[in-house]
């Protein structure tokens, strides 16, 4: 008979495999302390279950991508399908590639051609550099309290913790640690989200040399602080007085706000866009893509952008996105995550109010 296997605690699990990784996790955010860090057993639906029996409830559902809920069998189900019908990747392209993005456009008219990435980072790398291949500038205005990923000049941030507020100066911009080059800094000027003097200012300052903004319209780690409509209308008619594309960062909102992300809800939109999050509900696939001349800079010629990966546009992730995609655009899905986000919000008041927390909840409603 086959031996039931032993229930490690997570503090065993932590301690074990401190001797194989740093912090003893496979990335930073997910260490959360010696006595709180989880390992887990099972996901289904909005629940978890870690290594000790004990459940949870995942209110942020994997970071964001989980949108339509832990293993859901329709998506798996197609993933399943694609591997043993056609296999996961080649090197070569696929029908399902042009069949996703056509899907994606039916509910994102700022996108007019796309390519493929494997993550947020990925997406806003390629957009970021498309946008200096189509201008042939190199500086990049970026809204404070955005998060575009893990690259090493995305990853410089204003210093509020240690801001006297009301302060006449501005934060310092400081790096998120260690290992990034000082010269990365150089090549990003950072702007307050909804401040259009701080915004004339830097374009009267060097227009000519930024070749985009990115934002995050409603930002995902900020508290869900959100632009208004004048900014953004401010930004996008600041970028086409100056030749600058607008890069609007919806990895997080894209699929979620609205079918066609924030710029839906604000009927504003991007010269370029980039997914990720909710586009393969967990499974790892990402894009970025807009108007068809700037996209076309991509190419094979020595003056063009290059783009490229080997796991780019592999069918685990592409038969994911085609799966979600269809599945968030032709059911109901869309209002039952609104409709529950409410349920949430009103829950969470009643509990705050018992026990006399001040609170409010942002966002786009």
């Amino acid at each position: 008979m086959t031996q039931p296997r032993t229930r490690l605690t997570n503090a065993a699990l932590l301690e074990r495999s401190k001797h194989h990784m740093p912090l003893g996790v496979a990335e930073n955010y997910r260490y959360w302390g010696d006595k709180e860090t989880l390992f887990l057993e099972s996901m289904k639906g909005c629940r978890l279950t870690d290594c000790e029996g004990r459940q949870f409830v995942d209110f942020r559902l994997g970071y964001g991508p989980i949108i339509l809920g832990y293993r859901d069998e329709r998506v798996d189900s197609a993933v399943i399908e694609t591997i043993r019908s056609r296999g996961v990747t080649s090197g070569f392209s696929s029908q399902l590639d042009t069949e996703v993005i056509e899907l994606l456009k039916s509910m994102c008219p700022n996108v007019d051609k796309m390519r493929f990435a494997n993550s947020g980072t990925e997406a806003v790398m390629g957009a970021v550099r498309t946008a200096r291949g189509f201008t042939g500038r190199e500086k990049v205005i970026v809204v404070e309290g955005g998060f575009h990923g893990l690259y090493d000049e995305m990853m410089w941030r204003s210093d509020v913790e240690r801001w006297e507020v009301g302060s006449e100066q501005d934060p310092e911009i400081i790096p998120f640690g260690a290992g990034l080059p000082v010269s990365t800094r150089a090549l990003s000027e950072f702007v307050p989200l909804n401040d259009f003097e701080a915004l004339s200012g830097v374009f009267e300052r060097m227009g000519d040399e930024i070749a985009a903004v990115v934002l995050e319209p409603i930002m995902g780690n900020c508290g869900s602080i959100s632009a208004t409509p004048q900014y953004l209308q401010a930004l996008r008619d600041t970028c086409d007085a100056h030749g600058s594309l607008l890069i609007i960062d919806e990895v997080k909102t894209g699929f979620r706000v609205g079918l066609g992300g924030a710029q839906e809800f604000y009927g504003i939109y991007a010269d370029l866009t980039t997914y990720a999050k909710a586009m393969g509900n967990g499974y790892p696939v990402a894009a970025f893509g807009g108007r068809a001349d700037v996209m076309d800079v991509i190419g094979q010629t020595r003056q063009s952008v290059v783009h490229g990966g080997t796991y780019t546009a592999n069918l685990i992730a592409i038969s994911a996105a085609r799966a979600t995609l269809d599945i968030l655009k032709n059911t109901d899905a869309m209002e039952t995550t609104h409709r529950v986000g409410g349920q949430i919000r009103e829950v969470l008041s009643r509990v705050f109010d018992h026990h006399d927390i001040a609170h409010a909840f942002a966002g786009p409603d």
